[in-house]
């Protein structure tokens, strides 16, 4: 399995794009049956693993290759093999490969180190660990807190009864919000980041959002906490008292490289390019995408086994998410060229409802429309579909968001980052978290009892940011 999956990323590292598309397809004249696989799977992915959770456990990669398959044999049969071909493979190389590779990356490096030792559960013990991922997710990404911080967090609680409320507030926070600051913190930044977003843009206008998003649900979170502490009679210890152990250090040092790899990937730009299948290839992204293959490398390399062993690492939630993320990248195609092409009608209905007689932005509307698309859809290619839609046909793409209408990035930023923990298909790390609560023997909520409770805890702060933000 390792070999196997070196051989991928290293010919990842050899064939990685830039940015320029070499998609032919005028979105306009694509009807809006080619979105009918897209929405299918998202729909699976909603309800199979609560009406047939059986068939979506064993054959859910088999599903997922099914609505790829139907949106690509029409495509197929209506533009021809050159076009769909050049729609795969830049989807493949532009937009996924990227993705999963640092989400790979984050995965195996965090899943090296292991924090372990004696744990007093306590509210403020909870809450320091809270706070603690979700001051790392965007240094080290979200998968990467989430997989330092879920078996710590899980072994603190792991005798109480009432345990559902700190994963579910791990997944507001160390899954999602906390990675709010950085391209490395949460999937969309990156693919913002990948599409030509400044890399401290983001630190600079999401600070203040996500301290007062965080803060929030960490005080909620203690108030919680503390009552349910009181109701299971337990008596709180003192944080002096939990002693804590930490090994695979060096993987720290292997997460600031992944870090250095990605800001000089935005800084350096040699203006070296190589083509393939009607691709440019730019030198830094191949550079970057080496570095990654090279930190896991020498993470499973020199990583002791053992260690590995005692934080139970397998392959099995990043193989899910790569399964699932590659059918939704591929599916969602159609859904961004028609949100690229202004005459197309869903194009025009939208940009109507969402701009004003000016054709400048309403912001409100991007954020509400943005947030109900981003907890069904997954939040990195809902950030993609309204990142495009924003440009528009505007020549100067990314820095046009950054520089003349900079609300409208920071809207779609937030919109993104602060709504992936709505639902558990919204965001990568979910998937993640909930697999291993559930293998500790926590029975999660279901898809829409989550929902119901995200709902109901992240609405009253999505209205403050509106109100602080926004107007």
């Amino acid at each position: 399995m390792r070999i196997f999956l070196f051989l991928i990323l290293f010919v990842q590292g050899l064939f990685q794009t830039s940015f320029a598309s070499s998609i032919t397809i005028d979105g306009t004249s694509l009807s809006i049956l080619y979105t009918i696989p897209f929405a299918g799977l998202i729909a699976s992915i909603a309800f199979l693993p609560l009406f047939a959770p059986q068939l979506w456990l064993n054959h859910y990669g088999k599903i997922t290759f099914a609505w790829g398959i139907a949106f690509f044999i029409p495509l197929l049969i209506t533009f021809g093999t050159p076009i769909s071909v050049s729609v795969l493979t830049d989807t493949i190389l532009s937009e996924y490969i990227p993705f999963i590779l640092l989400l790979l990356t984050l995965y195996v490096v965090s899943s090296g180190i292991q924090i372990s030792g004696t744990f007093v559960p306590s509210p403020a013990l909870n809450v320091t660990i809270l706070l603690i991922g979700t001051m790392l997710a965007s240094i080290m990404g979200t998968t990467g807190a989430s997989m330092l911080l879920i078996r710590p967090i899980l072994q603190a609680n792991q005798h109480r009864q009432c345990k559902v409320h700190v994963i579910i507030f791990f997944i507001f926070l160390v899954a999602n919000i906390g990675g709010g600051l950085t391209p490395l913190g949460d999937p969309p930044l990156f693919l913002g980041f990948l599409e030509g977003v400044s890399f401290f843009w983001t630190l600079q206008y999401m600070l203040m959002p996500v301290i007062i998003t965080s803060g929030i649900l960490l005080m909620l979170f203690y108030l919680i906490d503390s009552k349910l502490f009181e109701k299971e009679g337990i008596q709180a210890q003192p944080l002096k008292a939990n002693h804590i152990i930490i090994k695979g250090q060096f993987n720290f040092l292997l997460i600031g490289v992944v870090l250095a790899g990605i800001i000089m990937s935005g800084f350096w730009n040699p203006n070296i390019y190589f083509k393939v299948h009607n691709t440019n290839i730019a030198l830094e992204n191949v550079f970057r995408d080496i570095i990654f293959i090279v930190v896991i490398f020498i993470s499973l390399r020199f990583t002791p086994k053992l260690l590995r062993q005692e934080n139970q690492f397998n392959w099995a939630p990043i193989l899910e998410v790569a399964k699932i993320f590659l059918g939704i990248f591929f599916t969602i195609t159609p859904v961004i060229l028609i949100l690229q092409s202004p005459d197309h009608p869903t194009t025009k209905f939208l940009m109507s409802f969402a701009h004003d007689d000016n054709g400048a932005p309403i912001n409100i509307v991007y954020f509400w429309i943005t947030t109900t698309l981003s907890a069904f859809l997954d939040n990195a290619p809902t950030y993609l579909v309204f990142f495009k839609m924003a440009i528009g046909d505007n020549p100067d793409g990314a820095n046009y968001l950054m520089n003349t209408i900079p609300t409208t990035l920071l809207t779609i930023s937030m919109a993104t980052v602060f709504t992936g923990p709505l639902t558990y298909i919204a965001n990568a790390p979910n998937f993640m978290i909930k697999s291993i609560a559930e293998q500790q023997g926590i029975k999660m909520p279901t898809f829409f009892g989550y929902a119901f409770i995200a709902i109901g805890t992240l609405l009253p702060i999505y209205i403050l940011l509106n109100v602080i933000f926004l107007m």
